[in-house]
């Protein structure tokens, strides 16, 4: 059974360095709210890329809107600018200090993206796993820790008449 198959979060913006910082933090908070803290690295970096993008790149203006959904297994990032223009994706230099956003942003995510919106801009998009095991109460580890051995042991001692049969013949 889906008990929340998809979860959603919208926020607008004017891509400015110091905003880029509060949207990195509310996209943690975020995904520490939905339980998704493995993936908080990966997504503020994918989104502070994205939006430093737009901040270097998006005319006529730097307003945007940054979006997060959740669906099944799988968070998808999205950054909406009105500048249609395509980001031009090159190889970057090892040593040069720009020019590697997009490239950071495919390593550290499952799959990405760009897309037209028509003539109101573009949306850039990458997803991360989100799939996570299930943990039940119920279920024990398949090993004993060194406490749980102290404490069977402890209680054989006390109690002899659980402890393991010995052998009649000494050895």
């Amino acid at each position: 059974m889906i008990s929340q198959p998809s979860r959603h979060c919208t926020v607008e913006l004017q891509a400015l360095p110091s905003r880029i910082g509060q949207v990195r933090r509310i996209v943690s908070a975020q995904l520490r709210y939905w339980h998704l803290d493995p993936l908080i690295d990966r997504a503020a970096l994918g989104v502070t890329e994205l939006l430093s993008n737009v901040h270097r790149h998006a005319r006529p203006d730097k307003i945007c809107t940054v979006e997060i959904e959740l669906l099944l297994d799988r968070l998808t990032v999205s950054v909406h600018d009105h500048d249609p223009r395509l980001p031009v994706i090159r190889e970057a230099d090892p040593g040069s200090t720009s020019g590697r956003g997009l490239a950071m942003v495919a390593a550290v995510s499952e799959s990405w993206g760009v897309r037209p919106d028509g003539e109101s801009g573009k949306v850039v998009w990458f997803t991360l796993p989100a799939s996570a095991p299930v943990v039940t109460a119920s279920l024990r580890p398949p090993y004993e820790t060194a406490s749980e051995v102290t404490l069977r042991h402890t209680v054989d001692v006390l109690r002899p008449e659980h402890a393991p049969a010995r052998s009649a013949v000494a050895g």
